[in-house]
């Protein structure tokens, strides 16, 4: 298969694109923790409809959008050091209770990001094991196993045309068994059961499109 003549036609799915997709998908009054990196955009796609408490684990509750150009605050910051807001009712703590929070289960959706995911919602998001990487495990496998579920967002390909949704991790796990849901540029896939259903599309790609690029594992279409 020529995937880069495939991703040619295809009209992938934006950073905020997606982030309003997952943004959409999280319940009314939900506790949320966005991870580092593609997550955090998630934060300014809720409506103003929609109540959902944002979390970060350098403890800080009740989050609202990014600030404003000329606005930050440099004091008050997420776990990946960008100035935030807070919403009326938000609070900072200490940074023992947020882990607290995460290890009781006080959280009903994590999104984090990550290098592979298995099909059987294995999580690899700390380490790619390469000798000079830097690896930044963070409070990743605290969210990874604490939250109720746990949601991936990343690029569904590597920069040299692999799938990030594998078989079984090669790179060392975060996580066993703990995401429930992919969102990534090309598709939203579902894992459950050890099987990968793939729930949405990005225009112009079609279900064996994205099976090509998906070796060792099997994609079932929507239910």
């Amino acid at each position: 298969m020529d995937i880069q003549a495939t991703l040619a036609r295809v009209k992938r799915w934006s950073r905020d694109e997606l982030a309003a997709r997952v943004a959409a998908d999280i319940p009314d009054g939900a506790v949320v923790n966005l991870g580092i990196g593609l997550p955090t955009a998630v934060a300014n796609h809720f409506g103003a409809g929609k109540e959902v408490m944002l979390h970060s684990e350098n403890g800080v509750i009740g989050m609202g959008p990014a600030p404003t150009p000329g606005q930050e605050d440099f004091d008050l910051i997420n776990a990946g050091k960008q100035p935030v807001t807070l919403l009326p009712g938000g609070c900072f703590f200490h940074h023992a209770d947020s882990f607290a929070m995460m290890r009781g289960g006080h959280l009903d959706v994590c999104v984090l990001g990550a290098f592979q995911v298995a099909v059987t919602g294995d999580l690899a998001n700390w380490h790619t094991g390469a000798p000079d990487a830097i690896p930044a495990v963070g409070g990743a496998m605290d969210l990874a196993i604490g939250a109720k579920q746990t949601w991936v967002m990343m690029d569904y390909l590597t920069k040299d045309g692999r799938a990030k949704l594998v078989e079984a991790c090669s790179y060392p796990l975060t996580g066993l068994g703990c995401v429930s849901r992919l969102y990534t540029d090309l598709a939203v896939i579902d894992l459950a059961q050890g099987q990968a259903r793939v729930v949405a599309l990005a225009e112009g790609l079609s279900l064996a499109d994205l099976q090509a690029m998906t070796p060792g594992v099997t994609l079932l279409p929507k239910a």
